[in-house]
């Protein structure tokens, strides 16, 4: 599979505390399903936590086998700390509950703070605001996770690239 050595249009960061459950699923989901829309050369999404606990590990593998048994693939992403330089190479940084989004607006320089959003922003009816953590909790919570990081998911990338009318 080659890549393009085109600059992809678009970047996009997922932000969770860890960066093992929340982000890299969203950053699979969002990869998987840009490239069924034919936009995997436009879109480029990465994962980033707010704290630096699990840096280096792979995602959960709570995260990795509910992922895998939708279709998702994140066995090779790793986790790693948001740093200044992510305000510089992504034009959309998304937090995946509101601790996140404070955090972000925290840390970010000013010129950022206008691409920083929350991710179910995206998905207004989703009956939340917030992407649960699922580290504590039971499979089911992991199942969460997933429908709602699809939800948002399709609302984000229907806003990043809109089917022509």
């Amino acid at each position: 599979m080659g890549r393009s050595d085109q600059v992809p249009a678009k970047r996009v960061l997922f932000v969770c505390t860890g960066n093992i459950c929340r982000s890299p699923t969203a950053a699979a989901v969002f990869r998987s399903r840009a490239a069924d829309r034919g936009l995997g050369d436009r879109l480029e999404a990465d994962s980033a936590g707010t704290t630096g606990y699990h840096v280096g590990e792979g995602p959960d593998a709570r995260a990795q086998r509910h992922a895998r048994h939708r279709g998702y693939d994140m066995s090779d992403q790793q986790a790693r700390r948001l740093e200044p330089a992510d305000f510089d190479r992504f034009d959309l940084i998304l937090g995946m509950d509101r601790s996140h989004l404070e955090r972000l607006h925290q840390v970010a320089p000013p010129e950022a703070r206008d691409r920083i959003a929350l991710f179910l922003d995206f998905a207004p009816n989703a009956g939340t605001r917030d992407i649960p953590d699922p580290y504590y909790g039971a499979g089911g919570a992991f199942e969460q996770v997933l429908d709602l990081i699809e939800i948002g998911i399709d609302g984000l990338l229907d806003h990043l690239a809109p089917d022509p009318a």
